[in-house]
């Protein structure tokens, strides 16, 4: 419930918000008030906590509001507040915000987005990780492009498992092409799963995130969920599979295509990428920029796009991938100068 108040002479904006359950509110502002020192941060805001009101001070007050709520009214259904999920909610607003043009519709509107797996439930962040998958849940066929750290595979990873346990998928298929990122690791000692692993180990990572131990690797022994180098996806048919196809920058035009014809009846493939992320030899033309080119506008397929505002890991790294693009935009913009 919000009551405005009267603004002092340093204030253009007062809200007040009372919360009534004593033990939702104590996770709503968090330890130490993390939560509130969050909030504040990200929408340059004062929030003041006084038992069972919190007080908002500044421009974005109004803002802040809505997503106080929005957090209080998460509680009170049961779900946990963490930092990624005010992180999450923010961002989500700041979408939403610039899609309405002016519209005061209501923020957050309808029932949330949300990938129910065995050991958690995935939402999205942002306005592109949500049409992403939205994406992966209705193609085919489905690209998702843009700088690490913005959920591409994750999400990916997180809708395969759920349509497995739901039964509309028999098997995940998780690949990677094989390529060292800029380093020689030279010969590799053990059997073929040792020494195709330390190349697939992000996609370990994702996976033991939504199954239990357990249940993964029983899965893996009857090869109902199988991670292997792209190389090995050829001669193939994979059909009722969730297939993903990781780091795809970093497939040639002909591993590409070759992955892409395996698409057999009753599966989904996910292709994610990096395209300032290329790893393969000078003058060897990356197959996930032919397959922009030469798959746009066909019916089933969907290509998402990501920016460093998509980055969901530490803050630094958006701030470090924009550092990066600016950089790369001044050194083509000298190179077309002196051309």
């Amino acid at each position: 419930m919000a009551a405005p108040l009267v603004p002092d002479a340093q204030d253009a904006i007062a809200i007040q918000l009372d919360f009534p359950d004593n033990r939702l509110m104590i996770d709503l502002v968090g330890p130490s008030s993390a939560h509130l020192a969050q909030i504040e941060q990200l929408m340059g805001v004062q929030i003041v906590h006084r038992g069972n009101a919190l007080i908002i001070h500044g421009e974005a007050a109004g803002e802040a509001e809505r997503v106080l709520n929005a957090l209080y009214a998460r509680l009170e259904s049961g779900k946990n507040v963490t930092m990624g999920v005010i992180d999450g909610l923010i961002r989500l607003q700041d979408g939403e915000a610039e899609a309405r043009d002016g519209d005061q519709a209501e923020m957050f509107a309808g029932p949330p987005l949300e990938i129910r797996t065995r050991k958690k439930t995935m939402e999205p962040r942002t306005e592109a990780q949500k049409a992403y998958t939205r994406a992966l849940l209705e193609n085919e066929l489905t690209f998702g492009i843009g700088p690490a750290g913005t959920g591409k595979t994750y999400i990916a990873v997180a809708v395969a498992v759920s349509k497995f346990i739901q039964g509309e998928v028999d098997r995940i298929i998780l690949t990677r092409p094989a390529v060292e990122a800029g380093e020689k690791l030279g010969f590799l000692p053990g059997t073929q799963d040792e020494k195709v692993d330390p190349y697939m180990q992000p996609l370990y990572d994702a996976l033991n995130d939504f199954l239990p131990g357990k249940q993964l690797a029983k899965l893996r022994e009857e090869k109902r969920v199988e991670i292997a180098p792209l190389a090995f996806m050829r001669g193939r048919t994979l059909s009722n599979a969730f297939v993903i196809l990781d780091e795809a920058q970093n497939a040639t035009t002909m591993q590409m295509k070759m992955f892409l014809t395996r698409l057999g009846k009753g599966s989904r493939m996910a292709i994610t990428g990096d395209r300032s992320q290329v790893d393969l030899p000078r003058g060897v033309t990356s197959g996930l920029r032919d397959a922009e080119h030469i798959l746009h506008g066909v019916d089933g397929i969907s290509f998402n796009y990501f920016t460093a505002t998509d980055v969901v890991r530490h803050p630094l790294v958006a701030k470090i991938i924009t550092a990066y693009e600016a950089e790369d935009s001044r050194r083509e913009a000298a190179k077309a100068v002196r051309s």
